[in-house]
């Protein structure tokens, strides 16, 4: 019951987001009376709505009936570090939930459920809706925030030079490995609409001088001669065939020098594969997929690239490691 339920909580906790609960109890406590016009809900239908939050523990509710968020809650407002907000709209909301609504389609034709909920590419609907986007790139930050510090501790940057971050989006990555090693330059490369909050967090990170932004697909050219490409949890948005137009391109871009790393999931090679339910995420939202160390070293083999070692991190990624065969 609890898994044939369990999108009963989603409804809920989206909801709160989309209201903006978090935002008008952050200045204390209040009853729901009291925000209900400004949330714009019906007074007694949303002193139930957080009453029934009090299970969850996102707010507590004190005797006199007025409602105090908690820790959890309080990674629900706009301004809380994080984006957990944004995070909760993108995969709760019309993005996730519609998609999720046709996983038949995925199961019975092999192909993203998002096209078949939106007619087009989950990423054609971001590059539409800016707003929608921006709240994307927010969300894998919220997603993978403890990542990049593991990633630029776990793997010896200091030797190169140049360090490609394709499909960087916002450059948080990239920042984390160059605040860690001095001596690299960064060269962040993503779609115009990917990299929109990429100046401010570059700046804000002190490393915007150490990097230059481009703009462009990385199916149609990748920038040649970097010592590092980095592709961060963007192989697994993409299906085989797309994977191999990618590396096709990487490949021509490499140098006999040059080392490719995918930060990724790795699944286990037998018995339960781990990660809950990342791999049919990936299968409904873009039809791409989460792999196996096996998979993967196939993979690059057939773009004529060897897999040389899988490196663990302290967070769920490991880091697989490339070179041209």
């Amino acid at each position: 019951m609890q898994m044939a339920t369990g999108h009963f909580l989603s409804r809920l906790v989206y909801a709160a987001a989309k209201l903006g609960i978090a935002d008008h109890l952050a200045d204390g406590p209040r009853a729901a009376a009291e925000i209900a016009g400004a949330a714009g809900c019906d007074a007694h239908a949303l002193h139930r709505f957080l009453r029934t939050l009090t299970n969850f523990e996102i707010v507590t509710m004190s005797d006199d009936g007025r409602f105090t968020l908690t820790p959890i809650g309080e990674a629900l407002k706009s301004s809380a570090p994080g984006f957990a907000r944004s995070a909760v709209l993108t995969m709760g909301g019309p993005v996730g939930w519609k998609s999720w609504e046709h996983i038949e389609h995925s199961l019975q034709t092999g192909l993203p459920a998002a096209d078949h909920a939106f007619g087009k590419p989950l990423f054609d609907l971001f590059a539409e809706d800016p707003e929608a986007g921006e709240r994307f790139s927010e969300t894998m930050i919220a997603i993978h925030g403890a990542e990049p510090p593991s990633v630029a501790a776990a793997y010896d940057f200091s030797t190169a030079r140049t360090v490609v971050d394709l499909g960087g989006a916002s450059g948080n990555m990239l920042a984390h490995i160059l605040t860690r090693h001095a001596g690299p330059r960064g060269v962040l490369f993503d779609l115009p609409q990917a990299t929109a909050g990429a100046p401010a967090l570059l700046r804000a990170r002190g490393v915007d001088d150490r990097v230059t932004i481009e703009h462009g697909s990385f199916f149609e050219r990748v920038p040649a001669g970097g010592d590092i490409y980095l592709l961060s949890h963007v192989v697994h948005d993409w299906n085989d065939a797309q994977c191999l137009r990618l590396f096709g391109n990487l490949r021509q871009a490499m140098t006999p020098a040059s080392r490719l790393l995918l930060i990724e999931l790795v699944l286990r090679d037998s018995g339960a594969p781990g990660f809950g339910s990342a791999d049919m995420t990936m299968m409904v939202l873009t039809g791409g997929a989460e792999r196996t160390a096996r998979e993967y070293e196939a993979l690059l083999a057939r773009a004529g690239l060897k897999m040389t070692r899988v490196l663990p991190t302290t967070t769920s990624p490991s880091i697989v490691e490339a070179v041209l065969a």
